[in-house]
């Protein structure tokens, strides 16, 4: 049985910052993840991809944010579960939770933070004949490194933010790049469809609206695709097809623990803590709904730090915390041991 204070189910970027956050509390953490690593979505499908909303950072990539998240938890030494999915969730007679992983590991702790971003999700496919065929063989739906486009003939397929932001970077990578989207009209942020229009002046991109991608060709590897527009077809040449329509998110296994569920995500009170309707079970980031939501990673750091506060009163309480700014206290000399907790900024109050 592995007991910490605050379990986190999800270790991408929300979770990871819950972590530091709990560790100002001098509150232990652990956190069970599906994917083999730390990072969540920004290291398993995207870590090349730029980032422009983190403050402090006019860009950052997700692989890098990942791994300053990483180093900057590294004193509060969280746990991981990797490589598991939270299957079970039992409330005990004393008020803790019992979380088991599908592989039957045991976690305990007096409280839950679900922070498992769309949860599991798998990629919205295009209905083309022998697409599974030229799968990893030219079709890919997740770029998770550009060098492997580096001087290739890429033909990518979508109209949102993901379609335009690769086009857009890959027209420095590959040789050639072309964007098909069934409409005119975009659905993504206006400065990305404006630069997709300029890079098409200098030609560095080709845009060809409103068309689809209605078939494959090949022998072992992808060598082409038929792109019909206006009642025509036309094979363009290719080393690679890229479909990025999108991923449809699943809740998995959290969906069937009593938790209230809206639209595929867990409804939280965020006027205080973002508890959900189950006390001492929390709901960060993207894996949550409430009026307002914004899907951001942003929203997410501010919504592990309510929860953090909200926490340490259900853990403790008969205490309260004395809040002192970083720049004041300092995280150096933490050991994650609980001598250490009794020890810090944490005081009883009468």
């Amino acid at each position: 049985m592995i007991k910490t204070d605050i379990l986190i189910i999800g270790a991408g970027p929300t979770g990871l910052f819950a972590v530091f956050e709990a560790g100002l509390l001098k509150l232990k953490c652990h956190l069970i993840d599906a994917l083999p690593q730390p990072g969540g979505q920004c290291a398993e499908i995207y870590p090349k991809k730029p980032i422009y909303d983190i403050p402090g950072f006019p860009e950052v990539l997700a692989g890098d944010l990942v791994d300053n998240l990483m180093e900057q938890i590294k004193p509060f030494d969280p746990g991981f579960t990797l490589g598991e999915r939270a299957e079970t969730i039992e409330k005990q007679e004393d008020g803790t939770f019992i979380v088991t992983t599908n592989r039957g590991t045991r976690h305990q702790a007096p409280v839950v933070a679900i922070a498992g971003g769309l949860g599991s999700f798998e990629p919205r496919k295009p209905q083309l004949e022998d697409l599974e065929k030229f799968e990893d063989k030219g079709v890919e739906y997740i770029i998770r490194d550009p060098e492997m486009y580096r001087d290739k003939r890429v033909v990518i397929a979508g109209g949102g933010d993901s379609a335009l932001d690769w086009s857009i970077f890959l027209s420095d990578v590959a040789a050639d790049v072309t964007l098909v989207h069934r409409r005119n009209e975009f659905r993504g942020a206006l400065d990305s469809v404006e630069k997709a229009e300029e890079l098409k002046q200098k030609g560095k991109i080709n845009l060809i609206t409103p068309a689809e991608i209605t078939a494959l060709h090949g022998e072992e590897n992808l060598t082409a695709v038929t792109v019909s527009k206006n009642g025509e077809d036309h094979i363009l040449e290719t080393d690679h097809f890229i479909p990025l329509f999108g991923l449809s998110p699943k809740l998995g296994p959290i969906a069937n623990w009593g938790l209230e569920i809206e639209k595929n995500a867990i409804k939280v009170d965020n006027t205080l803590d973002y508890q959900t309707n189950v006390p001492g079970i929390y709901a960060i980031g993207d894996v949550n709904t409430y009026p307002g939501k914004l899907k951001l990673i942003l929203c997410g750091f501010h919504e592990a730090t309510l929860m953090c506060q909200s926490a340490y009163k259900r853990i403790f309480p008969d205490k309260r915390y004395v809040m002192k700014y970083t720049t004041v206290s300092g995280i150096d000399g933490f050991d994650g041991s609980r001598k250490e907790a009794e020890k810090a900024v944490i005081k009883s109050i009468d």
